[in-house]
C-alpha cells in the first residue's frame, strides 16, 4: 500500500462526531435502508444531524442501551442497515450481552458507534471514559473493529462501514482534531496505512493517536533518529503483514493508543510478533487503571499519551537494545 502523503501538512480541524454526523447524513441520502437509533445521545455523538433530514428513519429509544441493540438486530434481519448511537463505554459495557448474543453470534448488519472514546471524555470521569472497548469487541467472534485517526477517515470509515455486510464496531473521540489525511482518503477494512518510512524504529497508532505519533516521529528525526509511522485504523481483522514488514525493517516497535495497553493495538501487535517476528517492543497507553476528571493536556501529560513521552519510550527502546548488544 503507497503512503500517505503528508507533504501539505495539517488540514482543518474537525471533530470525529461531526465528521460522524455528516456522514451518516451523506450515506443517508444514498442508502435508503439506512437507519439510525439512537440512546439519548444525539445532541453529543451529532447522530441528530441525520434525524433532521431523516425523522422517518431516527429512532430515538432513549436511556436504554440494551433495548437499543435489540432493536438493531431485529431491524437487520428485517433488511434495515441500522447504525446505533451511543457512548463507547455505554456500547462496550452496559450493552454488551446484547451486542454479543442478538448482534454478533448470528453475524447481523448492525453497526455499532461508540463516541467519547478513550480518556478525552470532556471531564465526565472515569464512569463516562472507555479504555476497555477495544479490548473487547476484539476478542469478540464476527465483529469488525474500526477506529479513525481524524474527521476525514472517520468519514470513510462509516461508509466502509456500512457498505460491509456484518456486525460493525467504530471507535469514535469526541473533541476537534486537525486532520492528516487527504480529501479524497478511502478507508480499506483490514489494511494498515503506512504515513512515513524510517529505519530505526516503528511507531504504531491508532484512532486519534496518529497525530501525537507523527509529531513523535518528527521529534525522533530531530535527533537523527528515522522512525517508520504505520496506523493501524482496522483492529479487526487486522493487517499483521504490515506489522511483521514493519517490524523486519526496524527491528524495534512502539505502539501508541488511547486505550489500556491490555487487549488494544499493543496487545494485537504483541501477539503477531511473539509468534511471527520476535521484536524489542514497547506499548504507549493506559497502564492497567482508571484515568480521572481533568483537562485533556493534563491527562494526556499524566497518562504519557504526548508526543515527547513516545518519542522518550521509542529512545529508551533503542538504548535497551543497544545495550542487550554490547
Amino acid at each position: 500500500m503507497s503512503q500517505v502523503d503528508l507533504s501539505s501538512g495539517c488540514g482543518p480541524t474537525i471533530a470525529c462526531r461531526e465528521a460522524f454526523g455528516q456522514a451518516l447524513l451523506e450515506l443517508g441520502r444514498e442508502v435508503p435502508n439506512l437507519l439510525v437509533l439512537d440512546a439519548d445521545l444525539g445532541s453529543s455523538t451529532r447522530a441528530s444531524v441525520f434525524a433532521s433530514e431523516f425523522p422517518e428513519r431516527f429512532i430515538q429509544v432513549g436511556i436504554a442501551e440494551q433495548n437499543m441493540v435489540g432493536m438493531a438486530a431485529g431491524l437487520a434481519l428485517a433488511g434495515w442497515i441500522p447504525v446505533t448511537s451511543t457512548l463507547a463505554c455505554f456500547a462496550s459495557k452496559r450493552a454488551l450481552d446484547q451486542v454479543r448474543a442478538s448482534v454478533a453470534q448470528p453475524n447481523l448488519n448492525v453497526k455499532i458507534t461508540g463516541g467519547y472514546s478513550g480518556i478525552l471524555a470532556g471531564k465526565t470521569g472515569i464512569t463516562h471514559q472507555s479504555i476497555e472497548d477495544l479490548a473487547i469487541f476484539r476478542a469478540m467472534p464476527q465483529m469488525t473493529v474500526l477506529a479513525p485517526s481524524d474527521g476525514i477517515e472517520t468519514r470513510a470509515a462509516i461508509r466502509a462501514a456500512v457498505e460491509y455486510r456484518g456486525p460493525v464496531y467504530i471507535r469514535l473521540t469526541r473533541d476537534p482534531m486537525p486532520t492528516v489525511m487527504p480529501p479524497d482518503y478511502v478507508f480499506h477494512i483490514g489494511k494498515a496505512v503506512p504515513m512515513r518510512s524510517g529505519s530505526d524504529v516503528a511507531l504504531l497508532s491508532t484512532g486519534w493517536m496518529l497525530l501525537p505519533t507523527l509529531e513523535a516521529a518528527t521529534i525522533l528525526s530531530g535527533e537523527g533518529v528515522q522512525a517508520t509511522v504505520l496506523h493501524l485504523p482496522s483492529l479487526k481483522p487486522f493487517d499483521a503483514e504490515a506489522v511483521v514488514e514493519v517490524a523486519r525493517h526496524t527491528g524495534a516497535v512502539v505502539t501508541v493508543e488511547d486505550h489500556s495497553i491490555l487487549g488494544g493495538l499493543g496487545a494485537a501487535v504483541a501477539e503477531i510478533l511473539s509468534e511471527r517476528m520476535p521484536t524489542w517492543m514497547r506499548r504507549v497507553g493506559i497502564c492497567d487503571c482508571y484515568a480521572e476528571s481533568a483537562p485533556n493536556e493534563d491527562l494526556l501529560t499524566k497518562y504519557g499519551l504526548t508526543p515527547a513521552n513516545i518519542a522518550a519510550q521509542a529512545r529508551e527502546l533503542l538504548a535497551s537494545r543497544t545495550a542487550s548488544r554490547a
